[in-house]
């Protein structure tokens, strides 16, 4: 997912409207005792396979349960495999999928309603999301080729729809920024946490700091 920002864009299947041609297939992974099969295609993140930064993240994140509530954001969700996994761990939850690239919105569309999940996914473009929305969690795999200007106005933007007490889960390839997003991030007096390290991927726990009495 990306946005315009600064005359910075992203192609491929960072663009609106891709234009490559429509090649459909099916993936399947496992999450938490749980088999998937989505509906993927050409023009969409990783239609070949899950990728990795995303499998890492769904296996060493702490996934919500059936006792979390509010509203969840998967930001940047291709085709859905972050957002079906949300919404089937956490039932008492709303999901929303957004993403700029409208093949994954649809994708995604398809696929929640496959594993009979659309009555609590909603899925837009990034400013379709109502303004009155926070988030219990929000979740990413972001996209770190778009550069590191384009990354952090991400950041910028959807980290303070984080409830109070939120979290967000983010995975960063390691050499594309994964340590200088940390660093960044505190900076910006977030508490950041490496939760995990695994293949090259970091997965960091993000929150706002306790206030100061």
């Amino acid at each position: 997912m990306t946005r315009e920002t600064d005359g910075v864009t992203a192609e491929h299947y960072f663009s609106t409207d891709p234009d490559a041609p429509m090649r459909r297939g099916e993936i399947e992974f496992s999450v938490a005792g749980r088999d998937y099969r989505l509906a993927v295609a050409s023009g969409v993140f990783s239609a070949g396979r899950l990728d990795p930064g995303t499998a890492v993240l769904l296996r060493k994140a702490e996934l919500p349960t059936a006792g979390t509530a509010g509203a969840l954001l998967d930001l940047g969700c291709g085709y859905g495999p972050i957002t079906c996994v949300l919404a089937t761990e956490a039932p008492g939850t709303i999901v929303y999928a957004i993403d700029v690239n409208s093949r994954a919105r649809d994708l995604t569309v398809e696929n929640a309603t496959a594993l009979g999940l659309a009555g609590r996914v909603r899925v837009s473009a990034p400013d379709d999301v109502p303004d009155d929305v926070t988030f219990t969690e929000i979740w990413s795999n972001p996209p770190t080729h778009v550069g590191k200007a384009e990354l952090h106005a991400l950041m910028e933007r959807w980290l303070p729809w984080l409830a109070p007490d939120g979290v967000a889960w983010l995975v960063i390839n390691r050499n594309l920024g994964g340590d200088s997003l940390h660093t960044w991030l505190a900076g910006k007096g977030w508490q950041v946490e490496r939760v995990a390290s695994q293949k090259g991927f970091r997965v960091l726990r993000v929150h706002r700091k306790p206030a100061v009495a």
